[in-house]
């Protein structure tokens, strides 16, 4: 018996070492990332249903008036970032450094449908892009600055599916006109005092354009009563005449460069006036005037992320920042001209962790420094508020610390100081500088979440929202 089991022992050690050597072996040569996938915005293929075209849509459709509101001359702030295209208040109004013992001075508020979409003001009356949830709607609607009461809305039904939220873009408006860009492509021009329909444009249909995942993020332009919008499709850049919805120009799209999440942002380089674009695919500049009106003056593909929010910070000496997240990082742009033609080079090139980057809002360029957030992948510093020379974005000057952090919210500069929103709502007043941040006061401003729709402030008003609610604070200095 003993025989047999030392048999038996003999037998069965060399075949667990055999046995263990081959799992060692499976363990240490095994690669078990072969199989897995990088997760991208739009692998979940989120993004297939926006390529349905839909036939039906009639662009302003259906008009609602519902009384007859007060002009206030001066009180403006027309469109995306503002009449400078900086998002600096320039007023001179003083506002708050702290907000009232009893609270914020909320002087009314609407219920939205969800989306980050923000509004314009113009001569006292707001106007906000918003999708009509229960009506299956987008909805221009217009409001009183001081009293909130809705004025009249344009609206045209179309289909949509929450997203990460549904409305995304800011109206630009002007004296005569309001031009908006609904989630799907829908770009439709209303006489901005009547509401009264100009005209319509779908550009899926009519350019093949692939509304970016999450819907459309861009805000339209309106350039001497001539709307520019970015179409991506077969073509890159087109503008339409504001009064007859004309196409006055357009520009080829040989690269097939897709619409992005960015704006398009004016720019002069000595005696050329241009639009800038950061579009999927590559950064370009495109003339905006004379017998080239419409053709590409120069363009890059050397920083080209798959997704891109913040638009382009146009700088002095020809110079450009972009930025984009979701480990993109930033890169600084220089414009030279040589024997009559335009070329650009990225003198600056660098990720999140290395210095000034943002995922959603676009920095603020102030007296020589760029003011932004930084993304979640910025190491330390995420979701920080910094500081950094505007030709060196690497070297960061200035944090808010580890106890002020912001997330994906907005920011806006008036009255010499920051007014910085988090996701959650809660608004932040804080003077900064390459030497230090200080916060003044700060408050939750309303209950919700993903408050990521860019601020505006006109005559001492601000508008704010959440992912559902719009509110107005009175935040003049008594």
């Amino acid at each position: 018996m003993n025989r047999l089991k030392n048999k038996s022992s003999s037998f069965l050690i060399p075949v667990l070492l055999i046995i263990g050597l081959g799992v060692m072996g499976w363990w240490f040569f095994h690669d078990p990332s072969s199989s897995f996938r990088i997760s991208v915005p739009g692998s979940d293929n989120r993004g297939k249903a926006l390529r349905v075209k839909q036939d039906s849509v009639k662009i302003g459709e259906f008009f609602t008036f519902f009384k007859t509101g007060e002009s206030l001359p001066g009180k403006n702030w027309p469109r995306f970032r503002g009449t400078d295209f900086d998002n600096i208040n320039k007023e001179n109004i003083r506002l708050i450094d702290i907000w009232d013992k009893a609270g914020p001075r909320i002087l009314w508020k609407v219920t939205l449908g969800e989306g980050h979409a923000a509004p314009a003001i113009y001569d006292g009356r707001v106007y906000l892009l918003d999708y009509d949830e229960t009506n299956r709607q987008d909805a221009l609607r217009c409001f009183s600055l001081v009293t909130g009461e809705e004025l009249w809305r344009r609206a045209y039904h179309v289909h949509l599916k929450r997203n990460h939220g549904l409305s995304r873009t800011i109206p630009a408006v002007t004296e005569k006109y309001v031009v908006t860009i609904g989630p799907r492509g829908h770009v439709m021009c209303v006489d901005r005092l009547t509401g009264n329909l100009r005209w319509g444009l779908d550009l899926i249909k009519e350019f093949n354009s692939e509304v970016p995942f999450w819907y459309t993020g861009q805000c339209p332009l309106v350039d001497h009563d001539t709307a520019i919008i970015a179409t991506g499709g077969k073509s890159l850049m087109i503008a339409i005449d504001c009064n007859t919805g004309k196409k006055v120009w357009e520009t080829p799209n040989s690269k097939n460069w897709k619409m992005s999440h960015s704006s398009i942002m004016p720019m002069t380089y000595g005696r050329r006036k241009m639009y800038v674009y950061c579009a999927v695919g590559g950064i370009c500049g495109i003339a905006a005037s004379g017998p080239d009106r419409g053709k590409i003056l120069w363009e890059t593909t050397e920083f080209s992320p798959s997704v891109i929010a913040p638009s382009p910070v146009i700088m002095d000496q020809g110079r450009i920042f972009m930025t984009a997240g979701y480990g993109a990082g930033s890169a600084l742009l220089q414009i030279n001209e040589e024997n009559g033609r335009l070329h650009v080079a990225i003198i600056q090139k660098y990720k999140p962790m290395e210095g000034l980057a943002s995922e959603q809002q676009t920095p603020i360029l102030l007296k020589g420094c760029l003011y932004g957030i930084q993304p979640k992948d910025a190491g330390g510093l995420r979701n920080q508020f910094v500081c950094c020379k505007e030709g060196d974005g690497k070297k960061i000057l200035m944090s808010s610390g580890k106890t002020d952090r912001f997330g994906l919210g907005p920011y806006i500069f008036a009255d010499g100081k920051f007014f910085i929103l988090n996701d959650d709502g809660e608004m932040t007043i804080a003077k900064a500088s390459p030497s230090g941040f200080e916060v003044l006061d700060k408050t939750r401003i309303i209950d919700g979440q993903d408050s990521w729709g860019p601020l505006a402030i006109a005559g001492g008003y601000m508008l704010m929202r959440d992912s559902k609610t719009m509110v107005c604070l009175d935040i003049r200095k008594k």
